[in-house]
């Protein structure tokens, strides 16, 4: 138990219900006000992730409603992308409308995690080189340790990373050698948008006084065994 207590949270999963011998899935009306120059972007999201447009209607206040029909397995993740999306202005409100069978698995969400590969406090040396290949979530100095998640990769799959690893000290001084390292400000995300981040192989830490997102199998030889 560290910090008084600690939960593990999974990926949020939908409700099913068996059918006459059929496995069903809830469906939703989603209702979505937005700018009518977001339209095309909310409309590609939501397609994406197999929802449909039942309608489409202007407002009084020159913004658009958009009616789809969405499963509710779509709909988990989506108001922060839609968010981002709208730059903010989005507004969603769904209403169960029936089941129906389960249909074909939705496509992967994101682009793979930044995993630490090594125990220790993060350092800029270590985290300027992760993001060089995503976006880092943590600042230096935060502890980490094998297996924790510390930033979402630019491409498709996983990468370990050791953020703990500092710059080699050497005898010789080269020009810029003492520069500072500029870091971009990490993404901290927020309760929500952390369970919206995870997928079926990772966990999220809550304590009071910070959350962690890692990997369900923290040792790197057992998630390789495991297949993720």
């Amino acid at each position: 138990m560290r910090e008084g207590y600690e939960l593990q949270v999974g990926q949020p999963q939908v409700i099913t219900r068996e059918i006459s011998g059929v496995v069903n899935a809830p469906v939703e009306e989603l209702t979505v006000d937005v700018a009518t120059e977001h339209v095309g972007a909310v409309t590609g999201e939501v397609g994406r992730r197999k929802g449909f447009l039942l309608s489409q209607d202007e407002n009084l206040d020159g913004t658009s409603r958009l009616i789809f029909e969405i499963s509710t397995r779509g709909i988990l993740g989506l108001r922060n992308h839609l968010l981002t999306l709208s730059r903010g202005t989005a507004i969603m409100n769904s209403v169960f409308v029936r089941y129906q069978p389960v249909g074909s698995a939705l496509p992967r969400m994101r682009n793979g995690a930044l995993v630490a590969s090594e125990s220790g406090k993060a350092v800029a040396f270590g985290l300027n080189n992760a993001q060089q290949r995503g976006i880092s979530f943590i600042n230096p100095q935060t502890p980490v340790y094998e297996g924790m998640i510390v930033g979402l990769n630019s491409r498709e799959g996983d990468l370990e990373m050791n953020v703990t690893k500092e710059k080699k000290l050497t005898n010789m001084r080269s020009s810029g050698a003492d520069d500072a390292i500029m870091l971009t400000p990490p993404n901290l995300l927020s309760l929500e948008q952390s369970l919206d981040f995870l997928e079926d192989d990772e966990l999220l830490e809550v304590t009071p006084l910070s959350q962690r997102l890692r990997k369900n199998l923290l040792n790197k030889t057992e998630r390789k065994r495991a297949g993720r």
